[in-house]
């Protein structure tokens, strides 16, 4: 896992090599100006969806993890704190392959982090993390997903 402003993205582009196109997205959009909904950048291996989620408490948010993308996260309109578990120190649970995703609900995460907006949370595939834990009702955000 990753946490850093925004300011500071390009210098992990070499990372992975689709990373550089997520920076030059965000240095031609404006994330807060885009619709909601799924915005294609390199079909299934690079995308954003850009949404309105649910504030949750840390109890009512739920940990995932994804085999075969990353996670940008960008709060845009209140912090936004993440739930942190390493995958290793998970149980096991069933995997979705078509949404790639693992949840595992009822599980505490072991630590949490906060990203304001203009910041960013990178979760690569061994990185648990229960997103949307804000103290407010709603947070708009934007979730790059970039093939691992």
């Amino acid at each position: 896992m990753i946490i850093d402003t925004l300011e500071n993205l390009k210098k992990y582009e070499s990372l992975n090599p689709l990373f550089p196109k997520v920076v030059a997205f965000l240095e031609a959009n404006n994330l807060n100006e885009l619709e909601a909904g799924k915005h294609e950048i390199e079909g299934k291996d690079l995308f954003v969806n850009v949404q309105m989620a649910k504030g949750k408490t840390p109890d009512e948010a739920v940990i995932e993890t994804h085999d075969k993308m990353i996670d940008i996260q960008i709060p845009l309109s209140a912090a936004e704190t993440f739930g942190y578990t390493p995958r290793e120190a998970l149980p096991a649970a069933e995997y979705n392959a078509e949404k790639d995703i693992t949840k595992i609900p009822g599980l505490a995460a072991q630590s949490y982090v906060t990203a304001q907006p203009g910041s960013f949370c990178i979760f690569f595939p061994q990185d648990g993390h229960a997103p949307c834990i804000a103290s407010v009702p709603e947070i708009k955000k934007a979730i790059f997903k970039v093939k691992a």
